[in-house]
């Protein structure tokens, strides 16, 4: 997701303003409820999914220029036209699959995939959605049904994972959106990051962890493998990262996962120079460290670990195949032909062509910030998104 300017954050009104009031209000007496305090984490699931009030779960635009940020997928039609290929070497050496999407935002990346891939040798059977928000699922209908009327009959929403399934799962900007666990390193020992409400107002607090708990041991061995924090190290991890790898390996018989995402390895990400973690929130373009302003107005995010991603995929028995930046992944994938081909078709659009394959590979910009991690599972290909750059032993 793109930064917005630090310019003074527009406040909300109306409902809005009422919105963001009965979910802190939630919040609030699940707080007195847990005893005065919550783990940052349910905070942050309520604050995006709880039902009817959280970011996600309701219904404010959340995405493109009347949103709060932009993905990859919003930024130029070119991301989906290379995103196909890649779906299409897959499919092909498969004999043919699904292809499923967690969390399509919009809609806008599926239209792409399924208008590139309409031509293709392997076009998926179907092109499954797995979308939590009832907003969000009636949006994706509503462009798919405008832009691609003849495909609408191959798209279909899932409420859970398949029971089994074979092809290519899409997360495009889906770990970032998942509930991290904060900690911080003390003096002696850990704590984990709990949130209260005083006079109406959400805050900090820091819980001692026992030595045993979760947090204490995940700390324990980011110190074996990063090196020792100083007092007062701050930074999150997600909880759910193996689960959800084992719900996958449970449903994927044959076929890719590809995980689009900005983050870093793990010696990277928890470097001692990075001693307030990643946690970033984003409110109409606006990007700032506060979980507690606008509460179910604004997304709250974390970088991915794709050192735990990877070994979170291989328990659950993927092969760990490619790790790219997105620049490189994209270049792979024949991105500058695309763009070409895009200005033969329309000459008049090439300046905002350039500055979309910009903003795309440039280092300042998503180029680098961005990763692609792929784990296949029965899939002996070499994959075209990795022929420039596989930067596995990173990992």
């Amino acid at each position: 997701m793109l930064p917005g300017s630090s310019q003074a954050f527009p406040p909300p009104i109306g409902e809005a303003a009422a919105h963001s009031r009965l979910l802190r209000d939630r919040i609030a007496a699940a707080i007195i409820a847990a005893g005065g305090a919550i783990p940052f984490r349910e905070f942050m699931r309520m604050a995006l999914y709880e039902p009817g009030l959280g970011y996600y779960a309701a219904g404010a635009a959340k995405f493109g220029a009347g949103g709060d940020f932009i993905t990859a997928p919003e930024i130029s039609p070119l991301y989906g036209r290379c995103l196909a290929r890649q779906v299409a070497q897959v499919l092909k050496a498969l004999g043919g699959g699904d292809v499923l999407e967690f969390g399509a935002g919009g809609g806008r990346l599926a239209v792409d995939v399924l208008r590139a891939l309409a031509g293709s040798s392997a076009p998926p059977a179907r092109y499954c959605i797995l979308e939590v928000s009832p907003d969000l699922r009636a949006r994706q209908r509503e462009l798919i049904r405008a832009e691609l009327p003849g495909h609408h009959g191959r798209v279909i929403w899932l409420d859970r994972l398949p029971a089994a399934f074979t092809g290519v799962v899409l997360a495009n900007e889906v770990l970032d959106a998942m509930p991290v666990t904060m900690f911080r390193k003390q003096e002696h020992g850990c704590a984990e990051m709990h949130v209260i409400c005083e006079d109406g107002n959400l805050r900090w607090q820091a819980k001692e962890a026992a030595p045993d708990s979760e947090p204490a041991l995940t700390l324990a061995m980011l110190e074996r493998e990063c090196g020792v924090f100083a007092a007062g190290y701050t930074s999150e991890y997600n909880p759910w990262l193996a689960g959800w790898w084992r719900a996958l390996g449970d449903c994927v018989r044959r076929g890719l996962v590809l995980i689009a995402d900005y983050g870093y390895p793990r010696r990277e990400y928890y470097h001692p120079q990075r001693a307030r973690g990643t946690l970033l929130c984003h409110y109409r373009h606006h990007a700032h460290d506060d979980p507690f302003l606008h509460v179910g107005l604004q997304d709250i995010t974390a970088s991915v670990d794709f050192t735990a991603v990877a070994e979170a995929a291989h328990s659950a028995g993927f092969t760990v195949a490619g790790y790219s930046t997105q620049a490189h992944f994209l270049l792979s994938l024949g991105l500058l032909e695309c763009f070409e081909a895009a200005v033969r078709a329309h000459p008049d659009h090439a300046p905002l062509l350039s500055q979309q394959v910009q903003k795309l590979t440039l280092p300042g910009e998503m180029g680098e910030r961005f990763k692609v991690l792929a784990a296949t599972k029965d899939l002996d290909l070499s994959l075209r998104g990795y022929t420039v750059f596989n930067a596995l032993e990173r990992l």
